[in-house]
């Protein structure tokens, strides 16, 4: 009894890792203009983010503001509902406070699934870790 009762409890303490490993972002408002739909730091080596995306999710247009420390954006890729994929080449690095261009959206018509990143702080004289911030344009 003991065996099982510790299996199950084990069970779910590594459920609720998974779980907050990738927190879903959930956008509720369907007013036309920028929503802020998630954010994240960013490491020092190369790291990639999801943001799973619930709720009112139809947008034009993605922007991605950074704050905290400078960042090197390799690339984005945008997942609809329905399997579709848009890769988006960022290949470039930000300054702290600075923000992209505005990514427009080529199905954006579809509901967003997930946005995924593959970027890296770049090095800095306070070691900070950038902080980023995804919003999107209904």
């Amino acid at each position: 009894m003991q065996k099982l009762l510790f299996i199950l409890a084990a069970g779910l303490i590594l459920s609720s890792v998974a779980v907050h490993a990738q927190k879903p972002e959930v956008v509720t408002s369907k007013k036309a203009g920028w929503h802020k739909i998630g954010e994240a730091k960013v490491d020092f080596k190369t790291d990639k983010d999801e943001f799973l995306i619930l709720g009112a999710d139809k947008f034009k247009a993605l922007r991605v503001k950074v704050t905290d420390a400078p960042v090197h954006m390799e690339d984005m890729q945008v997942q609809y509902e329905g399997g579709a994929k848009e890769d988006i080449s960022l290949r470039s690095d930000f300054k702290t406070g600075s923000r992209s261009r505005v990514i427009d959206l080529k199905n954006n018509s579809a509901e967003l699934k997930k946005v995924s990143f593959v970027y890296h702080t770049v090095p800095n004289s306070k070691a900070d870790k950038a902080h980023i911030e995804l919003w999107g344009l209904k």
